[in-house]
């Protein structure tokens, strides 16, 4: 079984999972919101990590936050999910 961060859907699927449009998800990660895994010849592959992180870009989106806002929020519930796992409350 494959882990929650192992890349297994394409970029295709992915984008129709959180429905967004592909180049939305390129944008995203151009950006730096999130990093896809990639297979040997360049594809992307998304993980359920991912779609769960795309699915909270949209939601973000919807919020009415830019991308810049967007980054900065997931920046810092990124560093909160650390310091919780680092207290063994995650």
């Amino acid at each position: 079984m494959a882990a929650s961060d192992d890349g297994v859907y394409a970029i295709s699927v992915a984008a129709s999972m959180v429905s967004m449009e592909i180049q939305n998800l390129r944008v995203y990660e151009r950006r730096g919101l999130l990093t896809p895994d990639r297979t040997a010849g360049g594809s992307r592959l998304y993980s359920d990590d991912d779609v769960v992180r795309l699915e909270r870009i949209r939601d973000l989106l919807a919020d009415g936050l830019n991308l810049v806002g967007i980054s900065r929020v997931l920046e810092l519930e990124d560093e909160v999910d650390r310091l919780r796992a680092r207290l063994g409350e995650g």
